[in-house]
């Protein structure tokens, strides 16, 4: 079966992809490469998927407006399943260029979309959503159950776009679609704008590290290959949902202290943070915590790794890939 993965020069995509090709599945990977970090990560990334006989890359932007002829021509067979998780990344960012999440976020996903309409044989439509959606919610922990009517971020607010444009075209086109809501994922090859990899570059020059609503911060911190479990066991899953449409947590389920994942992140660098205390940022929410009941119970989805042997993973690859002694 022929999977096509768009963002596969990103974190989570070039784990999903590995993922696949161990399992002898062809994948067509899509990816902008765009600035938005470092492009020579994405590129290294690359360089482990594309001497697989079964992958094939191409260079393509999503928000283009050729995108579905472009797909079609590329790709005259249709893809078995899509995994759609190219996005523009980072809430914070989504203050400065609201554009760029417009372009991507909504423009980007609506051509997907369109793409899998023209599909006649497309077995399922799986999406990157995000934990952000939960917004301005109190109520911990976060429950597909509960309203996400209440985003306090751009960023966020196009990823609940995003899950409302799949509802609806699973309801007018049977086109069998999934969104996962991703919550603070981390791990090898991560992105650089993330706090294991910020504080990890930031502690070992000696620099300050920014720390939102004055330390009091907690995240839902999820390593990557529990994540990827679950991207496959959705994957594997149809929704039998009517409309075919259904949006899983893939979380920890352990809501962390901020201050104790900086703590471990110190014992793996062997070096003391200098904190720069900072007010809560605008569009930032002070805590996330997953319900993963559906999640486990539909997809088997059960994370095992913690925070405690998840940070020193990061921290020995960061080390490795920046030839760190």
């Amino acid at each position: 079966m022929t999977v096509l993965l768009t963002g596969a020069a990103g974190f989570i995509g070039f784990h999903c992809a590995k993922r696949l090709l161990a399992a002898g599945e062809d994948v067509v990977g899509v990816d902008n490469l765009n600035s938005y970090y470092d492009v020579k990560l994405k590129e290294a990334r690359l360089a482990q998927l594309t001497p697989h006989k079964n992958f094939r890359f191409l260079k393509m932007d999503i928000s283009a407006r050729d995108v579905v002829p472009q797909l079609t021509k590329e790709i005259p067979d249709a893809p078995g399943k899509i995994l759609h998780l190219a996005a523009q990344a980072g809430v914070r960012y989504s203050l400065e260029n609201p554009q760029a999440y417009i372009d991507s976020n909504v423009t980007g996903h609506i051509n997907l979309l369109e793409f899998a309409r023209a599909r006649k044989n497309l077995q399922h439509f799986v999406y990157a959503s995000s934990s952000s959606v939960y917004g301005g919610n109190t109520k911990v922990p976060f429950s597909i159950k509960d309203a996400v009517d209440r985003p306090v971020s751009l960023y966020a607010a196009t990823k609940r776009a995003g899950e409302l444009m799949a509802r609806t075209y699973a309801h007018l086109f049977k086109i069998p679609a999934t969104g996962l809501r991703f919550f603070t994922v981390y791990g090898p090859w991560g992105r650089p704008d993330m706090a294991a990899y910020l504080f990890s570059r930031k502690i070992l020059a000696g620099e300050p590290i920014p720390v939102f609503n004055h330390g009091q911060m907690q995240r839902d911190f999820t390593y990557i290959d529990d994540i990827v479990d679950g991207v496959m066991a959705a994957l594997a899953r149809l929704p039998v949902e009517t409309p075919p449409h259904q949006v899983y947590n893939l979380g920890n389920a352990h809501s962390e202290k901020l201050t104790d994942f900086i703590g471990i992140l110190e014992h793996a660098l062997g070096k003391k943070a200098v904190y720069d205390l900072q007010p809560l940022q605008p569009g930032d929410v002070p805590a996330t915590f997953a319900d993963i009941s559906e999640s486990t119970a539909e997809l088997g989805f059960k994370p095992r790794t913690g925070i405690q042997e998840g940070i020193p993973r990061f921290v020995e690859w960061y080390k490795h890939y920046h030839k760190v002694n």
